[in-house]
């Protein structure tokens, strides 16, 4: 599943708020032992543990968007709309931290 959250940041902001997000998830979410790390520029791969089973995701920063791919086992496919919901906020809060020179 690829997600898109758009954003109107120049590359290197939009990195910082996705590097930013990515660091303040592995305090976040330690329960769900999340990890990530930064493939090349401009792709961090994340993986985390949900009731036992192992997800894993891509965010790709681009011009315009973060794209977000994520691999959803039938289980979890119920709750996908919810968790899009929840990670989209999360990476607008850190758009826009960064959009306000909050992120230094």
């Amino acid at each position: 599943m690829t997600h898109d959250i758009p954003h109107d940041l120049d590359f290197a902001l939009a990195k910082l708020a996705a590097d930013k997000a990515a660091v303040a998830y592995k305090e976040r979410f330690a329960e769900y032992e999340y990890e990530y790390r930064w493939a090349n520029e401009s792709r961090v791969e994340l993986n985390f543990t949900v009731l036992g089973k192992r997800l894993s995701g891509v965010m790709t920063v681009k011009p315009k968007k973060l794209e977000l791919e994520l691999d959803v086992p039938l289980l979890f496919r119920p709750f996908r709309g919810k968790a899009l919901e929840i990670i989209e906020k999360e990476a607008r809060m850190w758009l826009q931290k960064a959009k306000n020179g909050e992120l230094g």
